[in-house]
């Protein structure tokens, strides 16, 4: 059996309002800058590599990585430009 909510004395117009600022809220956020910074493990999900081959993309130069304390990061940017495409 489905579930029905009946309302009285609300119009549809009313209803759309009220719930606006709720649907707004749930919308995820695109979060997809040029300059931002990623760790290294998400380097090797966006580019489906492991660990070891970024470190050899990285220590080739290819890709650039910035470091704060012992952490290391990559630019969201530089690593797009990096991915070059293959002509057969």
């Amino acid at each position: 059996m489905e579930s029905q909510i009946f309302l009285n004395g609300i119009t549809l117009e009313q209803l759309a309002t009220a719930l606006q600022p709720l649907l707004l809220q749930q919308q995820p956020k695109a979060t997809t800058h040029e300059n931002d910074l990623l760790t290294r493990a998400e380097v090797c999900k966006l580019l489906s590599i492991n660990n070891t081959t970024l470190w050899k993309h990285t220590r080739s130069g290819k890709l650039l990585s910035s470091g704060i304390g012992n952490r290391v990061f990559y630019s969201r940017k530089q690593v797009l430009e990096a991915v070059k495409p293959i002509n057969h």
